[in-house]
């Protein structure tokens, strides 16, 4: 580990105890307790000079275009060849008016290279990986990080080593072997799988990106909240709805809507709403306690996480007292759904939006529709934005759970017809 000099970052500040150190390659937690790391910048200076992307730009290097956001060295006449957004902001008029909201978007992340919104942390991690000589990186996940870190490691030659829990989805699995990953699965869940990767990294000096461990994760998945500002006018909606698993999507996400804050580009910041399957809830548990006083570093506590959502599956979440200083920050709030609910959001959501989501993305839908029901109608949100952020394509098994059926019709022309017609005069 070397101290470093960067255009952009100026250091890190830990979360839990306030500690400021050196900006350093590579950094995991803070030395001092232990504590989440969050990468630190001088917002004055980066606003004084902050000149919005054009579309040009956007388009040729995604989410590398408020690159002085990020703690990574700007590469002059590159081109990102595989960028990473900006992804669509979908607005859903009709829903909008069905939930009681004037405007509704979906960020729609499913459309980034892998599929997922991991894209933008994985991104971030593999180029500092490879300007600082890495060749090799690892995590754990339940899939979709796994895939983008393969994905990303691909396209720049790298190496990726992904722990996978014995039960991650086929699709997901298969994804990581079509990028040439070496795909470990471990017989044991998530949390198996990351403390696996934790031990082996450290024995072997890989560079671990593992979610919540790697501090640069969180400021790739940051890049969110500038895409959305830029995509309203530089302006800020007023409620986010994030599916929250080990937290590190929600601490990012505030995070970049802070730091806009922070250097001045933005007026205003959205409150968070973050979702959780009731089998793996411990990010709502962790803010709860601290609504009750209870000192940080008790906030979180592990729990025995079995929901179908895999990508939000977490028995102990690593960046929970990130995701729960997120949900303060932004006077936020939290919400819980049943799986069943989650499940039977995937082709809801599908058949409303146009956008296929898989369970973790669809329980985002699933929350802010029970949320909105036990909020005053005079008190909803005007703008709300939902962060969508996997493709259903890679959990198939999860959809056809969902109790859809195909219309079954002999092969008789007369008989078909007469079926088709009960079936569409029905809906």
């Amino acid at each position: 580990m070397t101290d470093m000099t960067s255009a952009h970052a100026t250091g890190f500040r830990c979360l839990r105890c306030g500690q400021v150190s050196p900006y350093r390659f590579p950094a995991y937690r803070c030395q001092e307790c232990g504590g989440n790391l969050a990468v630190t910048y001088d917002l004055e200076a980066i606003g004084a000079q902050f000149v919005p992307p054009t579309a040009e730009q956007r388009e040729a290097l995604g989410h590398f275009a408020y690159g002085a956001f990020l703690p990574v060295e700007a590469e002059l006449g590159s081109r990102f060849d595989l960028p990473v957004g900006p992804s669509p902001l979908v607005e859903a008029p009709g829903l909008a008016a069905k939930w009681g909201v004037d405007r509704l978007w979906f960020k729609d992340d499913t459309r980034l290279p892998s599929g997922s919104f991991k894209d933008r942390a994985s991104s971030v991690v593999v180029r500092a990986a490879r300007q600082n000589g890495v060749k090799i990186i690892s995590t754990a996940s339940t899939g979709n990080a796994g895939c983008s870190l393969a994905c990303m490691c691909a396209r720049e030659g790298l190496t990726a080593v992904v722990f996978v829990p014995k039960l991650a989805p086929p699709g997901k699995v298969a994804q990581l072997l079509a990028y040439g990953a070496v795909v470990v699965q471990v017989d044991g869940r998530y949390d198996d799988a990351f403390d696996l990767c934790f031990e082996l990294s450290r024995e072997r000096g890989w560079f671990n990106r593992s979610t919540g461990w790697n501090p640069l994760t969180r400021e790739g998945k940051k890049t969110v909240s500038f895409e959305i500002c830029d995509q309203l006018g530089w302006s800020a909606p007023e409620l986010v709805v994030v599916p929250v698993g080990d937290g590190n999507i929600i601490s990012g996400t505030w995070k970049g809507f802070a730091e806009l804050r922070g250097a001045g580009v933005v007026d205003t910041t959205p409150r968070l709403l973050a979702v959780q399957s009731t089998q793996s809830n411990a990010v709502s548990l962790a803010f709860g306690r601290s609504n009750e006083g209870v000192p940080q570093g008790q906030w979180v506590q592990g729990v025995d996480a079995t929901t179908r959502a895999d990508s939000i599956s977490v028995d102990v979440p690593r960046d929970g007292e990130g995701a729960v200083l997120a949900l303060r920050e932004s006077h936020g709030d939290v919400i819980e759904v049943e799986d069943r609910e989650i499940l039977a959001a995937i082709p809801q959501m599908a058949s409303e939006t146009g956008i296929f989501p898989e369970p973790a993305a669809s329980a985002a839908f699933a929350g802010l529709r029970r949320w909105l029901e036990k909020v005053p109608a005079k008190e909803r949100p005007r703008t709300v934005v939902v962060l969508v952020t996997g493709n259903g394509l890679k959990d198939i098994g999860a959809t056809l759970d969902s109790s859809l059926e195909a219309v079954q019709v002999p092969n008789n022309r007369r008989e078909s017809s007469r079926i088709l017609d009960e079936v569409l005069q029905s809906r």
